[in-house]
């Protein structure tokens, strides 16, 4: 008699952090302040020059945040999100997610030691990531099959659809 052993490999717990909207709102509150300090300083760089918003606001984030690729996929019932952030940890990363909406941010810190004419100092540059992304199908964010993973630079988030709301007919009663 021969016996077979059926092994069921199972995802590793990840260290990335759920974040209630709430607390999301505010860190993108002080991101969007962020943005609008240093557009503010470009404008004033360039000479007071006006007709130029869009650029400066476009150019004063891509000054403060690393830029996040994304792939959005169906396949059955689920939404699969996959955006590319190579460099961060699990720990730098936190993801709120709403019924129509993902949104990723992260922070890492990085320092360098240079040494220049016998002076040894040490460089710090800060690296965030922030992306809202507008999902094309509604989600269930309370659902039990919401999954992300981070593997190679790459977080995968599974997004299981929200049950499609089966509306009622109301029927008009006479007065």
């Amino acid at each position: 008699m021969t016996t077979s052993t059926a092994v069921q490999r199972t995802e590793r717990p990840t260290g990335i952090q759920l974040t209630r909207p709430e607390e999301m709102l505010k860190e993108m509150s002080k991101r969007f302040d962020a943005i609008a300090r240093r557009a503010f300083e470009i404008f004033e760089q360039d000479g007071w020059q006006l007709g130029h918003d869009l650029e400066n606001w476009f150019q004063a984030e891509s000054e403060l945040f690393h830029p996040v690729f994304l792939d959005i996929s169906e396949t059955g019932n689920a939404l699969t999100v996959k955006a590319e952030i190579p460099g961060f940890a699990e720990k730098d990363i936190k993801i709120s997610l709403e019924p129509r909406r993902l949104t990723i941010t992260g922070k890492r810190e990085t320092r360098e030691e240079k040494k220049e004419k016998k002076t040894l100092y040490t460089e710090q540059r800060s690296n965030e990531i922030f992306r809202v992304v507008d999902l094309p199908k509604e989600v269930d964010p309370t659902a039990s099959g919401v999954k992300a993973t981070y593997d190679q630079g790459v977080l995968t988030v599974t997004l299981p659809e929200a049950p499609s709301g089966k509306g009622r007919e109301i029927k008009i009663e006479p007065k």
